[in-house]
């Protein structure tokens, strides 16, 4: 979500206009989420919230790791033709290349001395494009043809499949994982304890957000995009598991029988299941 501009460009959209409109399209659908999550969280309950959330996200970071790796996989070549036309800008690595005829906008992108970019055809982006030193100069050079410019991502038909993916995952992911861990968080802590455990919650929470923010770019541009979105959708998956095993359901419970549910360690697998009091448990017990 802190990068959803730059997730769009990644996924071939050039204009960093139409990047923050689509962003601002994923921040509503964020909204929307914990909106919904107001709705859900006591009818549904928490855990099942959490699952539910859980399995999305894994999906949708699997679908954008697919997309992205079609995406790097299939990018548009570099012409020699369409590269002399910018004769005195052509990018210094393409030049010296042994072998030229195997570049692609992927390729071009990822030089870096100095940096370059990727001058798309003016017919279609699809078809061979001009591999370009990356400066403001070159990119109004290349706008003044009406051609698009691209520094981040590559142009490629299966960009809209991204946005479909960074869609989905906000919209798994608010209601639930967005919402629920902070009601559970709430609740399973006793009340000696709840100020502090509260409080190392939190802190591990930013302290995560932080990690994810600062590592998110240097990992895409050091294993690619695609294994990026795949490591996070391994650790979805491992989260899903932890709630599973873990997490009770703690709906409808009063404090004292979810202290007592946690201080017996007691494991809840059938989530859809509602838990016995201990009055309940006693009776059968009798």
């Amino acid at each position: 979500m802190y990068y959803s501009p730059t997730i769009v460009q990644l996924a071939g959209f050039a204009s960093n206009k139409t990047a923050l409109l689509l962003s601002l399209v994923t921040a509503g659908l964020n909204a929307l989420g914990s909106i919904v999550s107001i709705y859900f969280i006591d009818r549904t309950g928490r855990k099942k919230l959490l699952l539910i959330s859980l399995f999305g996200v894994a999906i949708s970071l699997g679908l954008l790791a697919g997309v992205f790796h079609e995406t790097t996989s299939h990018s548009p070549m570099v012409s020699r033709i369409q590269t002399s036309h910018f004769s005195n800008y052509t990018c210094p690595d393409y030049s010296s290349a042994t072998n030229p005829g195997a570049w692609d906008c992927m390729k071009c992108l990822k030089a870096s001395s100095p940096d370059c970019g990727f001058c798309a055809s003016p017919t279609d982006k699809l078809l061979p494009g001009a591999c370009l030193l990356s400066n403001d100069t070159v990119k109004d050079l290349c706008h003044d043809e009406s051609r698009l410019w691209y520094t981040r991502g590559c142009p490629s038909k299966y960009g809209w499949l991204a946005l479909v993916g960074l869609a989905l995952y906000i919209i798994f992911f608010s209601p639930g994982m967005g919402t629920a861990p902070w009601i559970v968080n709430s609740e399973i802590y006793p009340l000696r304890f709840r100020g502090v455990c509260g409080g190392i919650a939190a802190t591990a929470n930013w302290i995560s957000n932080l990690i994810v923010a600062q590592s998110f770019l240097s990992l895409t541009e050091a294993i690619g995009t695609s294994w990026t979105f795949l490591i996070f959708g391994v650790i979805s998956v491992v989260g899903l598991l932890f709630v599973i095993v873990y997490v009770p359901e703690t709906k409808g419970l009063p404090i004292e029988e979810i202290e007592n549910m946690l201080e017996t360690r007691s494991l809840h697998f059938r989530f859809w299941e509602k838990s016995q009091k201990p009055q309940e448990k006693k009776s059968q017990a009798v």
